[in-house]
């Protein structure tokens, strides 16, 4: 997966002129705080050579995580078509690239961001490229979102594992009432991300919310330690991308995990691939997720025919039932 045209022109813009060293450095702290899930008090991108790190080296992946949630979404809700949105700690504007990207009739959007240098690249980027009416409000989203009016979709992307955990309850709660029809948080998928979205999926459903997505069921996760629900999309790195991380590959997988939820009756689906085929010896091998709440695994073989050539083909999220 590759960021829209736009989007990447206007990212190449941005960093034209900045140093390779200064930003190498840039991204190694970034990712040594995301790794560490620092919660120190500061944000990780306050200032602006981070913002620039993680356009070269995260936009990329946190684009594609968010894009495969939105379609996983919008696949379990076909008839979808949101007029607003809502996005919580936006960033440069991730989200609201993936959105006009899968529905370009997007009306408004009201995007949240602490970070004053995020806002202001995130404006830049979206000026003249983006057609719905595009409003930036700044604020800490634990405590400043009380003014904020109702949308269609409401979204929140990798924002939960920068936020104290006694905090989550209550900007989930917030979330939900502000949430017009869907919900969608994301995050990484770790399996400390996993546990955040089990928490919200759990506080979403005692609300009276309708799991949509990835979840084919309304059941606790079938899943246990030390396994955990992530999924996986596939990155294509960019020239400046592989020199500021120092690597070798023109890809990387980013790893994700999510819960769509619906104010709308459950919808009708059917088991979500939890990983991907292991395949071999004309056979197939999938984990799936079933619609009683239960983790299976389906072997499929040639005798299969069709269904064993799509078995083949499916990826981490896709539905069974995916032609």
């Amino acid at each position: 997966m590759e960021l829209p045209a736009p989007l990447r022109q206007g990212v190449e813009r941005l960093l034209e002129n900045v140093p390779l060293a200064t930003l190498k450095q840039a991204a190694k702290t970034l990712s040594d705080r995301y790794r560490a899930e620092l919660r120190d008090g500061r944000l990780h991108m306050a200032e602006g050579m981070a913002v620039q790190a993680y356009l070269a080296t995260r936009l990329p992946a946190t684009y594609a995580a968010v894009r495969a949630s939105l379609d996983a979404l919008s696949d379990a809700r076909p008839g979808f078509q949101p007029k607003s949105l809502l996005d919580v700690g936006a960033g440069p504007g991730t989200v609201l690239w993936a959105t006009i990207d899968l529905w370009p009739d997007l009306e408004q959007a009201v995007l949240f961001e602490a970070s004053a240098a995020v806002r202001k690249v995130g404006e830049t980027l979206a000026t003249d490229a983006i057609g719905a009416r595009t409003r930036w409000l700044a604020g800490d989203a634990t405590i400043d979102l009380a003014d904020l009016e109702p949308a269609d979709l409401v979204t929140c992307a990798y924002v939960l594992d920068e936020i104290v955990p006694a905090s989550l309850p209550k900007l989930i709660d917030r979330l939900w009432q502000l949430t017009g029809d869907t919900l969608l948080v994301v995050e990484p998928g770790t399996p400390a991300g996993w546990q955040r979205i089990l928490a919200a999926r759990r506080q979403l459903i005692e609300a009276g919310a309708h799991v949509l997505a990835p979840c084919p069921h309304q059941a606790p996760c079938p899943l246990a330690p030390p396994d955990w629900c992530h999924f996986s999309r596939r990155v294509a790195r960019s020239r400046l991308h592989r020199l500021a991380k120092d690597a070798d590959v023109p890809w990387e997988d980013e790893k994700f995990i999510y819960v769509a939820a619906s104010r709308d009756g459950p919808m009708s689906s059917q088991a979500r691939v939890l990983a991907p085929p292991k395949s071999g010896s004309g056979k197939a091998l999938l984990k799936l997720c079933q619609q009683d709440g239960t983790a299976t695994e389906r072997l499929f073989t040639k005798r299969d025919g069709a269904d064993f050539k799509l078995a083949r083909r499916l990826d981490w999220g896709d539905r069974l039932g995916r032609r």
